[in-house]
């Protein structure tokens, strides 16, 4: 028989050829605790992974999450980066490190906020309120490409963090799953958006949308896209 790549075919009774497909590849994950274990090693305890969700999104809150993982448990089957995961994956994997972390907190920074301060510095403010909320507080951050200065204590910045610290993966999916939530409740009220498809991102429909209905009030009027050019020219002449 001769071997090859791809499915294994071998004849059964009769010569009857059965193919067997092959196994499926499963996603590998980077993710580990050596940047845990490091801050441990420094006689840190209570080691807090940051991150936040929302930032390009041209409707609803910025949203951050602190996350403090108990050592003593096993790392959740499949924790990774939220970007890499199914939403079924995510909500199970929340499920759970919402009933083993030490600590979990969320902070949001609202869309009109988000338009006075900019986007970034919206980011910085939804992670210190995530960890204003942390009980116990934390003693070292592990943040997701940040370095949060305001937040006063001994801290590391890892480039695609949440792709290889489990604390900030743990952070990201809490993070997700929770603003995710509130974009539902949100097409709720306005339906004619669909946020509960692309949860404010920058889609075609939702672009669609808003050359149709014009911006809504939990749109971030300061992002490209929102307030487009007709709107601005019918704003222009309204004031001239």
């Amino acid at each position: 028989m001769t071997q090859g790549h791809g499915d294994a075919e071998t004849r059964g009774e009769k010569g009857v050829r059965q193919v067997s497909a092959s196994p499926r590849r499963q996603r590998v994950s980077s993710i580990c605790t050596s940047f845990e274990d490091e801050a441990r090693a420094g006689g840190f305890r209570l080691i807090a992974g940051v991150d936040e969700v929302g930032r390009g999104a041209l409707a609803g809150p910025v949203v951050a999450a602190a996350v403090i993982l108990n050592p003593e448990r096993a790392l959740p089957d499949g924790l990774d980066d939220s970007k890499k995961l199914t939403a079924l994956q995510r909500q199970r994997l929340a499920d759970e490190i919402i009933q083993t972390a030490v600590s979990f907190a969320v902070g949001q920074v609202e869309p009109e906020e988000i338009d006075s301060i900019n986007i970034l510095q919206a980011s910085r403010v939804a992670m210190l309120e995530a960890l204003k909320q942390l009980e116990p507080c934390a003693d070292y951050l592990l943040i997701d490409a940040i370095q949060l200065k305001e937040a006063a204590l001994p801290q590391k910045a890892i480039i695609h963090g949440d792709s290889i610290s489990a604390s900030i993966a743990a952070a990201s999916i809490i993070a997700k799953t929770y603003r995710d939530a509130l974009m539902r409740a949100f097409h709720e009220i306005y339906p004619q958006y669909n946020f509960a498809r692309h949860v404010g991102y920058s889609t075609r429909e939702h672009l669609a949308a808003l050359r149709t209905h014009g911006p809504c009030q939990i749109h971030r009027k300061s992002f490209h896209g929102v307030v487009n050019e007709r709107m601005k020219d019918e704003k222009g002449k309204a004031e001239g």
